[in-house]
This record gives structure tokens, sequence and C-alpha cells, in this order.
């Protein structure tokens, strides 16, 4: 059956490249969350011509959901001949901004080089188009199998999940007894299982000032000014702080293994959606927005204590500095254990396909490994897809072929051995806490 399931997937070669151009052509945006009905009916006829039950759920109520941009998610089961596992395939089909710098169309899905070019290619719709052949073919080779398969298109993945897996996993769509198994195709290189993520802080800093004429600024008092103060404490304190510290955790790339800090946007004086010449005024607002990645050994409270500290003696030392510190998302780090079902499954897939052992890693950024753990309370999940990790949101950005083939050949392998193999009670490592939505 293993080679079966190997040969008939190399067959599909072209149609496996195929669904992902098709896939990549649907211009998923996010924000503000474009196209996400027409692509997620795409892949729910598709598999339903296949035999699976279909399911569109929309999250009302999430941020950015409307008339305009409805959060839609696309959930797909297959029924087994009885009772057994479920193993469920999660992509997300949203893609970040296409950017400057790119030689080809991003929404064309050109190949050339034995590569498949386009927003999305690698994040993640390559990763989609190989765990769909993976499933069809299995289901094709090996009809009687008992227990169910689940494959869904997500939403908002890029924007932290909310309207897509954390929604999902509320209503129950990733927990027991519905799901057993969960396998997340992000980009994580084919011969690596991502066992979980750091954490983030999202935060915004606001300075005030007073507004005044441009030309008599001493009669203000400028916001900017005071977030300069701030940036240069970041610079001179805190961004040297956290180059120090290290993680066990085997995080991808290694400069991820310490804690980093980015400024997401910075907003300061008048509003840049203005038109025409701008008005002479001193700013009495400026705001930024933080992204704070953090390490499975550091409290939460601490890392925001940084930030808070610094801000404070600001407060103390620099005369007239007033901010507001908001919260916008905080997930904690989570790392499965290597001995759970779906790892060792995954890992036995690598062996046979790849003729190596597999590595171990953790992504330096969340994915919605963290909706499913904390909120469907399911931890045996891991990411595992094609694609290199470091062409994620780049121009140009592309899945090698023969990557996406044999991804999809270890998806197969690992839905055949949890479908038909008895497991062991799997251990995870995980922290307490919760997502703020």
């Amino acid at each position: 059956m293993r080679e079966e399931l190997g040969r008939t997937i190399e067959d599909k070669e072209e149609e496996l490249v195929a669904l992902t151009r098709d896939l990549i052509a649907f211009p998923t945006i996010n924000p503000p969350g474009e196209a996400y009905r027409p692509c997620a009916e795409f892949i729910g006829e598709r598999l339903k011509r296949k035999g699976f039950s279909v399911e569109y759920v929309r999250a009302d109520g999430t941020p950015g959901d409307c008339e305009q941009y409805p959060r839609i998610n696309v959930i797909c089961r297959y029924e087994g001949r009885g009772p057994g596992p479920c193993i469920h395939f999660n992509s997300h089909i949203d893609v970040v901004e296409v950017g400057h710098g790119w030689t080809v169309d991003p929404f064309a899905g050109v190949v050339k080089d034995g590569k498949v070019f386009g927003r999305g290619a690698c994040d993640m719709k390559g990763g989609l188009a190989a765990s769909i052949i993976a499933a069809e073919t299995l289901i094709e080779c090996f009809p009687e199998f008992c227990g169910a398969i689940e494959i869904s298109g997500t939403v908002d993945e890029e924007s932290g999940g909310l309207g897509g897996v954390a929604y999902l996993a509320r209503h129950g769509y990733f927990s027991k007894p519905r799901v057993d198994h969960v396998i997340i195709p992000e980009p994580l290189h084919k011969d690596q299982i991502c066992l979980g993520h750091r954490g983030v802080w999202w935060s915004e800093v606001e300075t005030r000032g007073s507004i005044a004429h441009g030309s008599m600024p001493f009669l203000g008092d400028s916001a900017i000014r005071h977030m300069s103060a701030f940036l240069h404490e970041l610079e001179t304190e805190l961004y040297p702080a956290l180059s120090k510290k290290q993680t066990q955790m085997p995080v991808i790339p290694p400069g991820a293994r310490s804690s980093t800090l980015n400024i997401n946007s910075l907003h300061g004086g008048q509003d840049e959606g203005h038109h025409g010449l701008p008005s002479p005024c001193v700013a009495d607002s400026c705001r930024i927005v933080l992204d704070r990645r953090f390490l499975i050994e550091e409290p939460l409270q601490d890392v925001k204590q940084e930030i808070v500290e610094i801000l404070e003696n600001l407060r103390k030392t620099r005369e007239n500095f007033d901010y507001e510190l908001k919260d916008l998302l905080e997930v904690l780090p989570v790392m499965a254990e290597k001995d759970s079902p779906v790892a060792r499954a995954v890992a036995g897939g690598i062996r046979d396909v790849l003729q190596k052992d597999a590595s171990y890693v953790v992504s330096p950024g969340t994915y919605d490994q963290k909706h499913i753990t904390r909120l469907g309370h399911l931890h045996d999940c891991i990411a595992y897809g094609p694609g290199e990790l470091e062409m994620a949101h780049r121009p140009d950005e592309f899945v090698g072929i023969e990557d996406l083939v044999d991804s999809a050949k270890v998806m197969a392998l690992a839905a055949y051995s949890l479908l038909t193999e008895p497991t062991t009670k799997q251990t995870t490592t995980t922290l307490p806490g919760h997502v703020h939505s």
C-alpha cells in the first residue's frame, strides 16, 4: 500500500502543479480579506466531487468580517467505512500583500526551473494543494479505511487567525471526538517537523502631545519627539538585552533563537490618508505597533514589564511625557513532543520518502496551532509541508515541484499510518494561558 500511494502521487504531479496554480490565482490578500468566498468554494466544489461533505462557516462578528469581506471558511470531511480516528489537514487560504520587487505576475502561478511562483505558493497554497492530493490519493488507493479525513481552508492566519481557526476551534471543529490528529502544511521544509512556535505579544504605544502651529512649535508639545525618546530607549537598552536571551527550543532560523522585537508600524501627525499639502501643525499623537516574539522560557508578564518600565521611567524623567499602552494580541509559546502520534507518523513518512531521519524544529512566528491547542484543547498537532520558510512573504515567492510531490507522499503515508496503526497516548509540552481575541 505504501508503495502504491507513492507511485500514484508521482503520477499526479501535473495535477498537483495545476491545483497549486489554481489556488494561487485567487488573490486572497489579507488585509482586507479579498476573494475568500470564491477560493473556499473552489476547494469545496473540488472535494465535493470526490465524495467529501462540505460545510462553509462564516466567522460572523470577527475582526474584518463584513458584507464586502466575509470571513468564509470551508471544512470538508470524508467518512470511512467504519469508526476510527480523524486526521485533519488544515491550511490557511489568505496571503499577505504582494509588495515590490516581483519579476513575474504574482497571481499567474508561473512555472519555471522546477518551481511554481506566486504569492502564497510557499505560504501556503502549495501545502494546501499537496494535502488535497495526499487525501484524495489515500481514499482512492485505500477506500476501505475506517475513520475520517478532513481538509479545511481557513482565513485570516496572517492577521492572527481570529476569523479562521480560532473561530472554528471555539465552535468545536478542532476538538475530540470530532478530530484526533492535525497536520498544518506550513512551509517548514519537507524533511522537518515543526513542533510549535514562539510566543507573540502585539501592542500599541501612543505618545501624546499638544497641537500648535508648526511655525511656533514651542507653543505645543510634539508627540513625535516623545516617541523618539521611547525609540531611543528601545535601541540602546531593550534590543541589546533581547539579543542575549537564548532558548532551548529548536527554532529556525538560528537568529530566531533569541528574543526579537519588530516595530510593525509608525504613525504620527497628520493623517497619512490625507491628500494635498500637509498642514503646519505640531503632532499631538504618535503611535507605534510593537511585535514582540518571546521564548518558552520567558513569562509573558515579564515581557510586558520590559516595555512598561521604559515608559514609566520616561514619564518620570522626561517633561510632559504621557503615553497609553494597549494590548492587541498575545499568544503563549507552544511545543508538542516528538513522540506524539502525529509527529511519529510524519517522521515515518519522511524516512520512507526521503530516506533520512526527520529534523524537529520550532517556527519563529506563530501559526494556527496556537488556536487548536488553546481553544480546541487538541494537542496532537504539528506543522509539516512543502516550501522553504525563508521564501514566505518574499517577492518571487515559490515552491519547488519536487517538494510538492515529496510532501504529498509524506502526508499520505502519515495519514495511512494514523488510520491503520495503533497509537499510544501522547504527551505534549504546553503552557497555561489563553489567546485574546
